[in-house]
């Protein structure tokens, strides 16, 4: 069997449905404090990624590497950076956040569920008939949902549009989206940034989950995007480079939009597939593959609390 076939018909697992210590851990502010900022935006993702991996297992689908890598990035923006909260889904002046790469939608999920946005109980409906959590986000059925995605190249420039509207208004409400690299390679993104650059869409953080791999292969050997942050920065982007599992680094990146030159942003995340997991790290045959009962066991283990 080669390293990166997949199961095309995966069977489901329903009794490795969620059940462990996934809990609302809500919003935490700066006043809190540094060290505990980091803390908490560190055990929810640890959280985060515990019940992830259960739901791709019990559901049989899921892409799991792709939503290990961004999930540090959810939740630093889901419970510090952005200004809303599920009471204030329907606030006309509440952030705006778009997962263009939306095949993550797990990860999605979970870090909404951590953050109060969904009841913990529909997380065990993930991928059902008729449910609300499909495979790919629908804002027809999740309000906190900005936009439907799955096709990739669609965020980006429907989060242009956002930012936009945003100008147009007045307001200073901002609008994050998270891109795959690989999905970079689709034309309409490089036409949404030249949009916002040509509009000066400060209020606009366009953040890369650049780890490097894409369905079946290594983005560099599908169609390589470097030098990655020149091509950003000539299409007038503002452009900050993190580790985009290091929560400190991605709490000061966000702290900059808008920036100062009055640019939208674009935070290159560099990160890897799978992370932390020793056997699915920077592995491309986790892009879309369901763990095994003694591989979940593993993968919890390794979650456990340090």
């Amino acid at each position: 069997m080669s390293a990166v076939e997949e199961d095309l018909v995966p069977a489901l697992d329903p009794t490795v449905a969620p059940s462990d210590e996934l809990r609302v851990m809500g919003r935490i502010d700066a006043d809190a404090g540094r060290a505990a900022v980091v803390a908490h935006l560190a055990e929810a993702a640890r959280l985060v990624r515990r019940r992830d991996i259960q739901m791709v297992r019990a559901a049989g689908l899921g892409h799991i590497g792709g939503e290990f890598s961004v999930i540090d990035v959810l939740v630093t923006l889901y419970l510090h950076v952005m200004n809303v909260s599920p009471e204030t889904v329907d606030d006309p002046e509440r952030d705006r956040f778009i997962l263009s790469k939306g095949h993550a939608a797990a990860a999605l999920y979970t870090t909404l569920a951590v953050a109060g946005f969904v009841p913990l109980d529909r997380l065990a409906t993930f991928m059902q008939p008729l449910a609300q959590l499909n495979g790919h986000p629908a804002n027809t059925k999740i309000e906190a949902v900005e936009a439907s995605t799955g096709p990739l190249g669609h965020g980006l420039p429907i989060a242009v549009g956002t930012a936009i509207a945003g100008k147009l208004d007045g307001s200073p409400r901002r609008t994050f989206v998270v891109v795959g690299d690989g999905e970079l390679q689709e034309g309409s993104n490089w036409e949404a940034m030249m949009t916002a650059g040509h509009h000066g869409l400060a209020q606009l953080c366009v953040v890369v989950d650049r780890n490097r791999l894409q369905q079946g292969a290594r983005v560099a050997d599908t169609n390589d995007l470097e030098p990655l942050a020149d091509k950003l920065r000539a299409f007038g982007m503002e452009v900050v480079e993190v580790d985009g599992h290091d929560h400190g680094a991605l709490v000061d990146a966000f702290a900059g939009v808008p920036a100062a030159s009055g640019k939208p942003t674009a935070v290159i995340a560099h990160t890897f597939k799978g992370h932390p997991i020793s056997f699915m790290s920077d592995d491309v045959a986790w892009h879309h593959k369901v763990p095994s009962p003694d591989q979940v066991a593993t993968a919890l283990t390794e979650l456990e609390t340090p």
